[in-house]
């Protein structure tokens, strides 16, 4: 959490952290639970990242990009496809007949989302908005992270501002519950 840099270093960075978890649940024997572990500690880093995204990027990509709203809009959609995913993951262990499935679905989802925003949305991002406005930018997706909730919330909103006032308190609730259960903690 929290890596420096613009806007798109910080989501960048976000998304190598996660594709290591994809990574080190495909090397773990099926059935194996550490990689529920992994996969509790990806559905972490992208619910978080998500949120940071949706408060920040994507109002940029609005006002920043000619078709703007249009790419924001499916980014959003990309994001609750892979919530719901998450939401059903969360509830399933790794020997669960479901999980297998669904972390691929998952991994299937965030590798194509990702290989859109890195292929083609930063860079067009970069070209269009100032350096200033892109470090700002990454500040504000940092300060977003550290308060975001850890845990998928399907119905919850994710257009501002809304999102930016009720992101916080789940948050809040959801960092409590991990403390509590040792969700995404290092033995």
């Amino acid at each position: 959490m929290g890596h420096g840099g613009d806007v798109i270093a910080e989501l960048t960075t976000d998304h190598q952290e996660v594709e290591d978890f994809f990574r080190e649940i495909e090397g773990l024997p099926i059935g194996d639970p550490r990689r529920k572990h992994c996969a509790d500690k990806a559905t972490i880093e992208l619910v978080r990242h998500s949120v940071a995204e949706e408060a920040y990027l994507y109002p940029a990509v609005r006002e920043h990009l000619p078709d703007g709203d249009a790419i924001a809009d499916k980014e959003l959609e990309d994001h609750a496809a892979a919530e719901r995913i998450m939401k059903d993951l969360e509830g399933c262990e790794a020997d669960d007949p479901r999980f297998d499935s669904l972390v691929t679905k998952l991994m299937t989802e965030i590798r194509e989302h990702i290989a859109e925003e890195e292929g083609t949305l930063f860079p067009r991002l970069r070209a269009m908005c100032s350096a200033e406005t892109l470090s700002e930018l990454g500040d504000k997706v940092r300060t977003a992270k550290k308060t975001a909730p850890t845990r998928p919330h399907p119905s919850a909103p994710d257009k501002p501002p809304a999102n930016k006032l009720l992101a916080p308190g789940v948050g809040l609730v959801d960092r409590l519950r991990d403390m509590m259960s040792g969700r995404g903690k290092d033995s």
